[in-house]
């Protein structure tokens, strides 16, 4: 998909290309212009992932300190993007193990949760969903993000916030729980909203 894009818009491909050729030598206008050409983008996942938006600048600042640090070990196999996307998550899972260290993960039964799955949250916007996702708990939105939107499976949340498998999916659904709960209370004020008006104006 990465290729495709970058086929289609080359003028994107060279720029970067020059912004890593640079950035390689150590050149700082570089550096800056590394930041100005992707920080937008990585700053949503920071904003994903940090409790508030002063903790999402100290992500950000953190996961870009790592990129100029490590930016020579970049092989060019994937998209530079894509590898930069995996150092600010990384960076984002460390933030919240640092900043939430006694947050209680527990496991729980899933079953009164499973059952009220639907595709409640398939039915809303994907920034609709990401604003009430924000709402979430530390514990729940990092599962629900890692799992949701990086695509990691249980196995590799649990051993990055080291925590069980059964944990991390107790967790997502919990979170899917919850989020299904503030998108039906939202529904249900629209709806008496709606119901409101009509009667209003008959």
């Amino acid at each position: 998909m990465c290729e495709d894009f970058y086929m289609k818009d080359p003028a994107k491909k060279k720029l970067e290309h020059e912004i890593l050729r640079g950035c390689l030598k150590g050149d700082r206008k570089y550096h800056k212009m590394l930041f100005d050409h992707f920080s937008p983008k990585m700053f949503s996942i920071c904003l994903r992932y940090g409790k508030g938006y002063h903790a999402a600048e100290d992500i950000l600042q953190e996961g870009f300190i790592k990129i100029y640090k490590n930016i020579h070990k970049f092989r060019g196999d994937g998209s530079f993007e894509g590898w930069m996307k995996r150092i600010f998550v990384n960076t984002a899972i460390e933030h919240y193990r640092k900043s939430v260290p006694l947050y209680p993960i527990l496991e729980v039964d899933n079953s009164k949760f499973d059952m009220i799955i639907d595709d409640t949250i398939d039915r809303i916007s994907a920034q609709e969903l990401m604003l009430l996702v924000n709402d979430l708990a530390d514990g729940y939105r990092t599962i629900f993000n890692l799992y949701v939107i990086e695509g990691y499976p249980h196995k590799e949340i649990a051993k990055r916030l080291g925590i069980s498998e059964g944990t991390s999916k107790s967790q997502l659904a919990r979170a899917r729980y919850m989020l299904q709960k503030m998108i039906a209370n939202i529904k249900e004020q629209e709806d008496r909203l709606a119901g409101g008006g009509e009667a209003y104006g008959s």
